[in-house]
């Protein structure tokens, strides 16, 4: 009687921070062609918190030279429309990041995450045996040089390899052909 062989699955998380163009899920997908395991992928998309939102735009108003002359106070219904708005678009991210990978031809499922994206992340990776982590955003110049963004925050947490890919951008402009950082 022989055994049939037990099938395995290639889990890899990826964190991004809006939702995916054809050319990211491609990319993303071609990584992994060569992949003798089925791959599996896991996104995870972090909701923006409304208080911290307008706690940065209000700090981009009264920096500089100009100040604003009143502060401008929001009540708690209107914070509570701004996180509603904010996770309706996060909501809509997520499922187009969802439907890209689907279009190309990858098994893929999403989560929207409210936690700290970072510990979310690492939480996704015990709980699927993560084999990787793809972390998938603009670029960050400053928190990438203090090394206080979420790819250096992840290598430092995880064990597992991480790769930063810029979104929107094809894997010739993250060289260097294009807009993506050269120099750090």
């Amino acid at each position: 009687m022989s055994e049939s062989p037990i099938s395995s699955t290639y889990d890899v998380v990826l964190l991004v921070e809006q939702a995916l163009t054809r050319l990211d899920a491609e990319q993303v997908v071609a990584l992994h062609e060569a992949t003798p395991d089925a791959v599996r992928y896991h996104v995870l998309l972090p909701v923006e918190d409304a208080a911290a939102r307008v706690e940065s735009a209000m700090g981009s108003l009264s920096s500089g030279d100009t100040l604003v002359s009143t502060p401008m106070v929001l009540d708690q219904d209107e914070v509570a429309d701004i996180q509603r708005d904010l996770l309706d678009q996060a909501r809509a991210d997520l499922k187009a990041a969802v439907a890209r990978l689907q279009e190309v031809g990858a098994d893929v499922d999403g989560d929207l995450v409210t936690d700290e994206p970072i510990s979310a992340l690492a939480a996704k990776v015990r709980e699927t045996g993560a084999a990787e982590v793809l972390v998938l955003t603009r670029s960050h110049v400053v928190a990438e040089f203090f090394h206080v963004d979420w790819t250096s925050r992840a290598r430092r947490k995880l064990g597992v390899p991480v790769l930063h890919l810029l979104e929107h951008e094809n894997f010739d402009e993250q060289a260097g052909g294009g807009e993506g950082v050269t120099g750090m």
